[in-house]
This record gives structure tokens, C-alpha cells and sequence, in this order.
């Protein structure tokens, strides 16, 4: 396979898009493909202070990668969640984000320290609410929330980006739709816009697919933690990208349709009604981040 731009061979060939590119060109495509995202759905601009959320995976850290090369002001945000799975999984996460910046003169990252700040690891509050029963997942992605949005507003971020790609987003999306969750699909796009304290929320890799993302990373040489997180084996989501893989193998580029084609429908109004319409928020009485409920948040209720 030849190169589409130079004829020298290829070091990836994607055929949803029937191109085919060499490690020279590639990085440069990719590049130009997330930026046409960020136009197309009108992310953020030259002027905005953007704050990156990075696990230390592929994907958040070529996003960061990408965004410091296009020229924006972008940081990184770091959450320590204290997970260990016998090899060490927020400590090698973490390594790996600090490498990167040390690599980056200049930019500047944020490191949350769950344990330190709140006297607990994301285990070890999840064992308490949940009894020992169940993953810690849903623990986890509450604190993070709302931790994102609490830095992003503290230190006057506009955008808080974060690396999901097309296979996470398809994943998600075909759960929502088997199981017809109306309220998720509502709020499944590539920005969810500012309000009442909530800062902005963007995609940037939303078009790219996980396969692209990787090829991106190692071309570039950037050093990313391949493990998963231990509480993620075997959870619905990776056999929902399972299930699209082998669909994309038949039909190349049918992620891309599916996402694109829910994206249009939504815009048209396909899951319009009374639920389109978000409930009004309001700032906790403990550490003032907005709520849907008056009183306490659900992060500070987890804490209590």
C-alpha cells in the first residue's frame, strides 16, 4: 500500500475514508481532521483557555498533543484516583502524563489528588457506597465530573476537553439507543454548551476513530500507559465496541455513518419533547458546584 500523497509506502490505510498515508503525511492529516472537527461543530476559538483532562492514555494525550501543535492555550488536568489493580494503574497513569509535560516546556498541568484532598481512593469510597458489591465505575465518573468542572471554573477555564473518540462515542451511543434512553441521548453530542457553572464540554476526537488515534500516538512517539483500568474488564461498553468492530470489518466506515446520521437527527428534532428541555441547576450548599437538586450535591452526599 503506497502512500496517497507521496507513493512511498503507507503506515496506515484507512479505508473508511479510502486513504491511505505514510508516517510524513499522516500526523499531518490528522491534525487537519481534528481541527475541521472543531470548526464543524464550532468547539472553541483562538480565544478560549481550554484545560484538557488527561488519564495518561492514548487518546487525552495526543488530544493535548494536537491542540499545543494547532496553537491553542491548552493545560492538562490530572486526577489521581488511587487505583492500584496489583500493577499500579493512577501511579503509572501518572508517570506517563508527568513525562509528557516534562517533554513540553511551558505547559502546565493540574494534578488532583483524590486520596489526598478527600481522605479516600476511588476504591475505597466505592466499597463504602456500595457495600463491596458492584465496580466502582459510576463512583469514579461522578468524582471526575465533578472535579473537571471545579478546576475548569477555579482557574478561569472556557473548554474543558476531554479524548473520547468515535469508537467510545458509538459505544455509547448504541447502549443508549438499545435501551432507549432518551435523557443520555439528549446529552450525547460533541459540545455540551455553558451554564449556570458548568463549564463547556467538547470532543475533539469525536469523527476519529480509536484506530487512528493509536497510529497518531505512535508515530509521534508519544509514551502512553497500554493497560486498561482494571475495573474496566469485561464492562458493557467494550462489548458494544466489539460488536462495532466487527460491523466496521464488513462495512468500512459504518461507525462514522452511524454517529454522523444521529447527530443529524437530533439536530432535526428526532428527540425533541419535554425532556429537551434541561432541568434548572442550582450551587450546592456545601461546595457551591451547580446541582440538579437543592441542598447538597451528589458529590458531597457521597463524601458524607
Amino acid at each position: 500500500m503506497k502512500c496517497r500523497r507521496c507513493n512511498r509506502p503507507a503506515a496506515i490505510n484507512m479505508r473508511q475514508h479510502k486513504l491511505a498515508l505514510c508516517e510524513e503525511h499522516y500526523p499531518e492529516w490528522f491534525v487537519s481532521y481534528t481541527e475541521r472537527a472543531i470548526r464543524k461543530y464550532r468547539m472553541f476559538g483562538p480565544e478560549d483557555r481550554i484545560l484538557v483532562a488527561v488519564s495518561g492514555g492514548k487518546d487525552s494525550l495526543s488530544l493535548w498533543d494536537v491542540l499545543l501543535r494547532l496553537g491553542y492555550s491548552a493545560d492538562g488536568m490530572y486526577i489521581d484516583l488511587g487505583i492500584d489493580g496489583g500493577f499500579g494503574y493512577s501511579r503509572l497513569s501518572r508517570e506517563k502524563v508527568e513525562a509528557f509535560v516534562a517533554a513540553r516546556p511551558g505547559v502546565r498541568l493540574h494534578v488532583v489528588d483524590v486520596a489526598a484532598l478527600y481522605g479516600a481512593t476511588i476504591p475505597e469510597v466505592s466499597a463504602r457506597k456500595m457495600r463491596g458489591r458492584g465496580k466502582p465505575c459510576a463512583v469514579c465518573g461522578l468524582i471526575k465530573r465533578h472535579e473537571m468542572n471545579r478546576i475548569a471554573q477555579e482557574y478561569g477555564y472556557t473548554v474543558l476537553a476531554t479524548g473520547h473518540n468515535l469508537d467510545d462515542e458509538v459505544a455509547v451511543l448504541l447502549s443508549n439507543l438499545l435501551h432507549w434512553q432518551t435523557g443520555y441521548l439528549l446529552r450525547q453530542a460533541p459540545v455540551l454548551v455553558e451554564r449556570d457553572g458548568m463549564t463547556r464540554k467538547v470532543k475533539p476526537f469525536c469523527r476519529s476513530y480509536e484506530r487512528e488515534v493509536a497510529a497518531y500516538a505512535l508515530i509521534q512517539g508519544i509514551d502512553y500507559i497500554y493497560e486498561e483500568c482494571p475495573y474496566a474488564v469485561g464492562n458493557l461498553t467494550n462489548f458494544y465496541k466489539d460488536m462495532l468492530a466487527r460491523i466496521e470489518t464488513e462495512s468500512p466506515g459504518a461507525k462514522l455513518q452511524f454517529y454522523q446520521g444521529f447527530l443529524r437527527a437530533r439536530e432535526e428534532g428526532f428527540f425533541c419533547g419535554e425532556a429537551a428541555e434541561p432541568p434548572p441547576m442550582h450551587p450546592c450548599s456545601q461546595c457551591g458546584q451547580p446541582t440538579t437538586v437543592p441542598g447538597l450535591c451528589a458529590f458531597c452526599r457521597l463524601w458524607q
